[in-house]
């Protein structure tokens, strides 16, 4: 993962993997991310499609101030066709009381397979260590979730727990430390 600060703002990001540039919302990145959160296979462990009107408002307001936020999901552009295959970042979350940064990844549909997802997690776990001097970065996933389980473990995040979340959702807590080794 190489990062390139722009100097532009410090919530300024710029990650490169091998394949894949994380970057900071763009007003032309609205309508690829509205398809990617209204796909029912895309967002099944995650509440489900967003309301496409109210997503659409939010995003462009966001894609006015893209440096607004310290911890944000950011466009995932596929360098090889410059196109937007997902929407992946860190969180800040509050899980039993406790502060907590979450990485989420969510990539398109048509991209799945591709191991983007674990490409872009790894970057952002990396990012969150050696950049923002995080000591743990969790990922809070649906058990029926197992896929995204995958991702989590290729990243070297190893399950803590099961907690509950919003509505007596019972989700499983993945962790990874400092201490376990960063990032690949």
């Amino acid at each position: 993962m190489t990062l390139i600060q722009s100097g532009k703002d410090k919530n300024a990001i710029n990650l490169n993997t091998d394949r894949l540039f994380l970057r900071n919302l763009e007003p032309e990145d609205v309508d690829d991310i509205l398809d990617l959160w209204i796909d029912p296979d895309v967002t099944e462990f995650m509440g489900g499609p967003r309301e496409i009107n109210d997503l659409r408002k939010g995003l462009t307001e966001d894609s006015s101030n893209p440096y607004e936020y310290e911890y944000d999901l950011w466009p995932v552009i596929e360098k090889s066709s410059g196109t937007l295959v997902g929407h992946c970042g860190l969180l800040e979350k509050e899980i039993e009381g406790k502060s907590e940064i979450e990485v989420i990844y969510v990539i398109k549909k048509k991209y799945w397979g591709r191991a983007y997802a674990s490409e872009a997690a790894n970057a952002l776990i990396e990012y969150a260590f050696t950049q923002k001097k995080l000591n743990r970065v969790v990922a809070m996933i649906k058990p029926a979730n197992k896929r995204s389980e995958r991702v989590a473990e290729k990243c070297g995040m190893k399950f803590e727990k099961e907690i509950l979340r919003m509505e007596n959702v019972t989700m499983k807590l993945y962790v990874k430390e400092m201490s376990s080794g960063c990032c690949r």
